[in-house]
């Protein structure tokens, strides 16, 4: 690889550095580990990386000890495993003093992970990031060994956001009829248009958000996956959009994808729903009583970010409050330890449990007259059992606390309980 061309993207992508303004994130970094940073494209994942920089450079080390290469430059379309000792040898023509190295969105080049891994045995600082769950693989993971930490990045949450705009949301001015007026406001766009970091630069923020998604369904999934008819996947993921809420196997998917008239085979659907969770587009949650088989072929599943659920959905704020709080439960503990309840047996349905701390949630935009019976009934059901400690209802802006023959329920408003209040 031609090193004047390797410098040239280093140099412009310091300008880039340099200028960028950076808003608190709440992730935080050990000082002497490697990260692999992981997560849906556009989720701030780069900016994290800039703020690294930016202390690094804050703390006294010198710009040309940053090596910050971004595979998806064209300059280096033709880039291949045969060129990273280069990049070792333009970090030596730079600087004679200890290097750090930044390799964002290097999933696009096969075999990354031997290089990376020849880096931290040479006792490198190396960060990295990259918009495909395949980076976490057993296998990378076993290449790597126990040389980096592994981070899935999000986008804003509701705290970030209001963050980044400036918008005061501790205790003391939700007291305040116009401080809480402009928290609920900013919170109502947050549920509409996601948390992606850039749209707050956008005036129309739907475009902006629908522009995100095809560039993962396209880049991050079609071209990736080599999927040469991408209609039925078009059709596969408007319907996924549509069934947010509600359970959803791989043989109901694969007939109303069939019924719309695209041809798509049974096996070739499980194939797209994966495509799409390793590109963070999705997740799944599943139920927590239901047999192995179960809990992986018929999960409800949510969409990474709000803003890419609203692309898809007509007057359905219900589906976008549950979506909402889905997103900001996976990020708080993990799709190890989110589950949905559902049992026939029983009659329990709860939209999400918590079994690390026994809680319940139900999600309702209403807790009118004709929700109140449903949503409150399975939760107190639940309650009886002596599985939860804690019963929450996530409504839009209804609040206070039920007492149900003694069981105790909170009825939290949506802006609330993403704040964590």
């Amino acid at each position: 690889m031609n090193h004047d061309i390797l410098k040239s993207v280093i140099f412009d992508q310091h300008e880039i550095i340099k200028n960028f303004i950076i808003y608190p994130r709440e992730y935080s970094f050990e000082e002497n580990a490697n990260y692999v940073l992981t997560g849906m494209r556009r989720s701030g994942k780069s900016t994290l990386l800039y703020d690294i920089v930016q202390k690094l450079i804050a703390a006294g080390n010198d710009w040309n000890q940053i090596v910050y290469i971004n595979f998806e430059d064209e300059r280096l379309a033709d880039f291949t495993i045969n060129d990273f000792n280069d990049i070792l040898g333009v970090a030596y023509e730079l600087s004679d003093s200890k290097s750090y190295f930044f390799f964002d969105e290097i999933q696009n080049i096969e075999g990354w992970e031997k290089f990376a891994r020849r880096l931290a045995d040479a006792k490198e600082r190396v960060y990295i990031t990259g918009s495909n769950a395949k980076m976490l693989s057993r296998d990378i993971e076993s290449t790597l060994g126990a040389r980096f930490l592994s981070m899935n990045i999000s986008p804003y949450n509701l705290r970030e956001y209001l963050t980044a705009l400036s918008v005061p949301y501790d205790k003391t001015e939700l007291l305040k009829t116009k401080s809480n007026a402009l928290v609920q406001k900013n919170c109502n766009e947050y549920l509409t248009f996601g948390g992606f970091p850039e749209s707050l630069l956008y005036k129309s923020k739907r475009e902006y958000v629908s522009s995100v998604y095809q560039k993962i369904l396209l880049g991050d999934i079609i071209a990736r996956n080599n999927i040469r008819n991408e209609y039925p996947l078009r059709v596969m993921m408007k319907k996924i959009a549509e069934s947010v809420c509600s359970e959803l196997s791989y043989t109901r998917l694969h007939n109303i994808v069939t019924g719309t008239g695209a041809k798509i085979s049974k096996e070739t659907v499980i194939d797209y729903v994966q495509y799409a969770i390793q590109a963070y587009m999705i997740f799944p949650v599943r139920s927590y009583y239901a047999k192995l088989a179960d809990k992986e072929s018929n999960p409800k599943y949510y969409f990474g970010d709000t803003g890419l659920t609203n692309l898809f959905l007509v007057d359905k704020d219900s589906a976008l409050l549950e979506n909402a709080v889905a997103v900001s439960m996976l990020r708080k503990y993990g799709e190890e330890n989110l589950y949905y309840i559902k049992s026939s047996e029983t009659g329990i349905d709860v939209d999400f449990w918590i079994p690390e701390t026994k809680t319940a949630i139900q999600v309702c935009y209403s807790l009118n007259d004709s929700s109140y019976d449903r949503e409150v009934k399975s939760i107190k059901k639940l309650a009886s059992l002596g599985e939860a400690k804690r019963l929450v209802i996530v409504t839009k802006d209804e609040s206070g606390v039920l007492d149900v023959n003694g069981t105790e329920i909170e009825i939290v408003p949506v802006y609330k309980f993403l704040l964590g209040l």
